[in-house]
Formats: C-alpha cells, sequence, structure tokens
C-alpha cells in the first residue's frame, strides 16, 4: 500500500494561522508605514493654513472677505 506523498496532504491548521498571522503582520506594518508619511508636512501647508478665516474657521474662496464678515450665511 502506498503512502500518500506530502503534496497530496491537506494544509493543516497550523499552515493556514500563520498564513494568517503573516498577511495581518503585514498589513500592520503597512498601516504604520502610511501613517508615518500622513505625519510629514508637505509644501503648500502654510499656504492652505492662511486661506483659512480667521474667525470661523471656514475657507475663503477668492480675494474678497469671508461668509461670517460680510453677514451672510452661519
Amino acid at each position: 500500500m502506498p503512502s500518500p506523498g506530502w503534496k497530496s496532504v491537506p494544509p493543516t491548521r497550523g499552515l493556514v494561522c500563520n498564513v494568517i498571522v503573516k498577511i495581518v503582520t503585514l498589513f500592520l506594518i503597512a498601516m504604520g508605514v502610511l501613517a508615518m508619511f500622513g505625519k510629514l508636512r508637505f509644501p503648500g501647508q502654510k499656504r492652505l493654513q492662511s486661506a483659512r478665516c480667521p474667525r470661523c474657521g471656514r475657507f475663503r474662496i477668492g480675494k474678497g472677505p469671508c461668509a461670517c464678515e460680510k453677514g451672510g450665511r452661519t
């Protein structure tokens, strides 16, 4: 009676668990790298902050005054 070869054996729980642990670990490492890049200050950040209204904090579009200064919508 021939014994089954190692290729015909279905994956065991240990192998599946190891693969899942590796996938989760790689995912967490990738998320950490993305978080580090997200904390970097990109060029133009100061210009974006200066485009905000100092009173209400909304972005000003164009060169005119903000709506809160004109007495427009709140």
